[in-house]
């Protein structure tokens, strides 16, 4: 008999590095829509990102209790994001882009909810994850709109080091 893996394991962490470069591959302030023959790999690439990382922001919720607000948020968004992997796309090229967008920035909420229940994060210049004892330093980007884009931490060694994705 043959058995699935689990999605994820002690062993085998949550790739959110990987997730969040695919995240800017759709959403980045430089990233073309996809192409049409592109569109449904897209799709179905942060689709299976969903399907993973969904299972472990709502065990880290419950683990929190649903009277901490982070928690309770966390599994609103997980409600949210398994809604839209269950809605259905609309005819045309256009809506297709416009869903695999919606997904791809409710994958981006999953990873920040998964970020900030687990403790989890990530250097916002080079997408390692920050470990305990690095020099790190703040970060807070800003288009010339004003609007920021990201605020957190980054190692010390990439305050230089120009983000090419």
């Amino acid at each position: 008999m043959n058995r699935a893996p689990s999605a994820t394991s002690a062993a085998q962490p949550l790739d959110i590095d990987t997730m969040r470069h695919t995240i800017s591959r759709l959403l980045g302030p430089d990233a073309p829509p996809p192409a049409s023959e592109e569109l449904g790999v897209w799709e179905v690439l942060v689709r299976g990102h969903m399907l993973l990382i969904i299972p472990e922001v709502e065990r880290a919720a419950l683990a929190r209790g649903l009277d901490d607000v982070s928690g309770y948020c966390a599994l609103a968004c997980v409600g949210e994001a398994r809604g839209k992997l269950r809605s259905a796309v609309g005819p045309g090229a256009e809506r297709a882009v416009v869903h695999a967008r919606r997904l791809t920035r409710c994958l981006a909420a999953l990873c920040d909810h998964y970020e900030a229940l687990t403790g989890v994060t990530t250097c916002l210049a080079c997408d390692e994850p920050l470990r305990n004892g690095e020099e790190t330093l703040p970060y807070d980007h800003s288009r010339p709109s004003g609007a920021a884009t990201r605020a957190g931490r980054i190692h010390a060694r990439c305050a230089n080091t120009v983000r090419r994705h």
